[in-house]
């Protein structure tokens, strides 16, 4: 998974640093989202994914990697 934001279209809701700590954070000036792990760990994926779908601005998004043949 690789995650991307939109920090132009972030209105500094701070949904994606309740939901996923470890992956965003804020600007201390204005709010703004900063994304700490554009490559999270496995065990925070679902996280990341839920702090996308409640993002307001949806200036977040998850490029899922499909898996390489022979991975399980």
């Amino acid at each position: 998974m690789k995650v991307i934001v939109d920090q132009h279209k972030c209105v500094a809701s701070g949904q994606c640093v309740l939901t996923a700590p470890e992956v965003f954070d804020q600007r201390e000036e204005d709010g703004i989202v900063v994304l700490l792990a554009e490559t999270p760990p496995e065990h925070l994926l679902d996280d990341v994914r839920q702090a996308a779908l409640l993002c307001p601005a949806q200036a977040i998004w998850v490029a899922e990697q499909e898996k390489q043949e022979g991975e399980q």
